[in-house]
């Protein structure tokens, strides 16, 4: 999915003029790598927001234009006002088509309904959002696909079960760990009944024997 936006070189720095900037529905912004200087950028606010609704805004190279040059780039850092929905910054990153880069890329998990724990009452409770990965630009994927259709009751999908497409490796980090992804738990009100089954079970059985020892009596 190619995602175009457009953002404006920005002539000034410093705290004042970002204030006066953002009154005007500007948000100051920088845009630094691939061996090149920094450049001091401002984007349009709305058009933004609306971008940052995207999952896809997040974890795939953009295409940027200032001043009509393109640049491929990937969104790196976005501050936000402490209670207004207002983008205060934004840094982007330029990149290098023959230089590896290390993202977060969304895991998107499917098939639940096939999912036999879940048929049985089981809970799929999803452990991590996303996975750290490194690869070139042209290999980054727009998600990761995390199927749990053969998931059981009790067990668990780790971080080195996945599916990871040709050309992109997770960080080193997490294949030591292979933390857990996604889990399928039995919810408490299942596990309460179970017991109280159980439990009713268990005294209907000695009812029987309390009664034989009645007649021996």
């Amino acid at each position: 999915m190619k995602i175009e936006f457009t953002a404006f070189p920005r002539n000034t720095n410093g705290t004042g003029p970002s204030r006066r900037m953002r009154r005007t529905g500007r948000v100051p912004g920088v845009v630094y790598g691939a061996g090149k200087d920094s450049q001091a950028i401002e984007l349009d606010h709305n058009a933004l927001a609306r971008h940052l609704k995207q999952e896809s805004f997040h974890a795939s190279i953009l295409d940027m234009t200032v001043d009509g040059s393109q640049h491929k780039v990937l969104l790196r850092d976005v501050q936000m006002h402490p209670w207004k929905a207002e983008v205060l910054h934004v840094d982007f990153q330029r990149v290098a088509a023959d230089r590896k880069i290390h993202m977060k890329v969304p895991l998107h998990f499917v098939n639940a309904e096939l999912c036999p724990g879940v048929k049985e009452g089981g809970v799929v409770s999803h452990v991590m959002n996303d996975v750290d990965v490194q690869c070139l630009p042209g290999d980054l994927p727009e998600y990761i696909e995390v199927d749990v259709s053969k998931l059981d009751l009790g067990h668990s999908i780790h971080v080195n079960e996945l599916a990871i497409p040709s050309g992109v490796e997770l960080v080193a980090r997490l294949k030591q760990e292979n933390q857990v992804v996604v889990t399928l738990s039995v919810p408490r009100a299942l596990i309460e009944e179970a017991a109280a089954t159980a439990a009713t079970a268990a005294a209907g059985a000695e009812k029987p024997d309390a009664a034989a020892d009645k007649d021996k009596k």
